[in-house]
């Protein structure tokens, strides 16, 4: 379990190793890394995800470690709550950007539009009503990047916590 604390709310997440065990390794070292720690949710769409991981305020990205391998076709749906690993039109391209889907994307499922789709790897199980408050945020046009929220979205912390007994 992975509990971040944002600054409107916190919220924990489920990897699921089993279906997922590059996405979630590669998600984990992120974590352990301290990476995320002052990043920001950068992108949010209504009626479909909210997307982060990877910028600092100011729209200033982070350098990330190597590209990993698509996982899509793992069986896992791109359903409201769910961790999916964000990437470019490459299907291999995903380094530390992931979103949190706030509507049923199957369309985003393997194998999507493009013969891949996009890997879920987790889900959150704690704190959708901070997810909820994160998708109604304002969102405006910032440093070229549309559906940027107004008022920063920091992630302050993500940390890996013991699962509750």
């Amino acid at each position: 379990m992975i509990q971040f604390k944002t600054n409107m709310g916190d919220f924990t997440v489920e990897l699921d190793t089993e279906k997922a065990p590059i996405s979630c390794e590669n998600f984990l070292q992120y974590v352990n890394d301290g990476f995320f720690n002052g990043t920001i949710f950068h992108r949010i769409i209504p009626n479909f995800m909210i997307q982060g991981g990877g910028f600092e305020p100011g729209m200033k990205q982070k350098e990330t470690r190597a590209t990993i391998e698509n996982e899509a076709k793992n069986g896992l749906s791109n359903e409201i709550g769910t961790l999916a690993m964000a990437r470019t039109g490459d299907p291999h391209s995903a380094t530390a950007q992931f979103f949190i889907n706030i509507s049923n994307n199957k369309f985003l499922d393997y194998p999507g539009q493009d013969g891949w789709g996009y890997c879920v790897f987790g889900k959150v199980t704690e704190g959708m009503e901070t997810i909820n408050k994160m998708k109604a945020a304002a969102t405006t046009m910032k440093a070229g990047h549309q559906d940027v929220p107004v008022e920063d979205i920091m992630i302050e912390s993500a940390s890996v916590i013991e699962a509750a007994e």
